[in-house]
């Protein structure tokens, strides 16, 4: 298994009333193609910055981020723009969409932006309406963003993630505005896209959540503190036992 992501002393700093705020601190740590890795900390450790900085949504001060082979910290912006739509999908705890568009028309439109497959204008609908489909939520297509319950949102959110067929998603805190049904819900259709072999990294506060990935990197004042990889599971009894012990080890590291 090759690594997707790669990540080398890396450092994010902001210039705050002429004061430096340190947010990453030499981050080192990689990601094999297949694996969903969740980011943990506390508030204000890093987790976000550290997403969007390694996303390429923010500018890394200095270190390198390979995203297959590619040091993304050295790309000019519009390259990199071409890279996120084409390469990425990204997910958020707040559902941004386009409120003057229907559901599905705001699925497809990173599509309609995208020169990354020679589809038709109707191939890349008909693509959006199989990926809603998918994730049972077909019969919202024609619906403005106003009309579905959150939960029915988040998973359009997925759904729009996946439109140009990224090699990787990139989600926010994707369950931190939902009840506990609907996280349920969506953190089903996460682990289906990756089992079927696409990589996720996901910030989330909530160790139940963390549980479901293969892999745990826990950040504290912009450094990671450990990580931990979660055995596989075959059974329920299996998979408490797994969040037992993630929240043993979440513990021992101060949380």
């Amino acid at each position: 298994m090759s690594k997707i992501i790669e990540v080398k002393d890396l450092c994010k700093t902001y210039v705050i009333n002429k004061r430096q705020n340190n947010v990453l601190k030499n981050v080192n740590f990689s990601i094999e193609e297949g694996e969903m890795v969740a980011i943990m900390g506390p508030s204000g450790s890093g987790k976000s910055t550290l997403l969007y900085t390694v996303s390429g949504m923010d500018n890394a001060t200095c270190g390198d981020i390979k995203f297959n082979g590619k040091n993304i910290a050295k790309l000019k912006e519009k390259k990199l723009a071409e890279l996120r739509l084409n390469e990425m999908g990204f997910i958020f705890q707040q559902m941004y969409m386009m409120k003057n568009l229907t559901v599905l028309d705001n699925i497809v439109l990173p599509a309609m932006r995208s020169n990354k497959t020679k589809q038709s204008k109707k191939e890349k609908i008909k693509h959006g309406e199989d990926l809603m489909r998918k994730l049972g939520i077909i019969q919202i297509a024609d619906n403005d963003i106003n009309e579905v319950s959150g939960g029915q949102l988040q998973r359009a959110c997925i759904c729009r993630s996946m439109i140009n067929n990224p090699k990787i998603i990139f989600a926010d805190e994707p369950t931190g505005s939902l009840n506990r049904t609907s996280s349920k819900e969506v953190m089903d259709e996460l682990i289906k896209l990756n089992k079927e072999g696409t990589t996720i990294m996901m910030v989330t506060h909530d160790a139940k959540i963390a549980a479901k990935c293969s892999r745990v990197l826990y950040i504290v004042d912009g450094n990671i503190q450990g990580e931990y990889k979660l055995p596989n599971t075959s059974s329920e009894k299996e998979e408490m036992e797994r969040e037992r012990e993630l929240n043993n080890w979440l513990m021992e590291l101060g949380w």
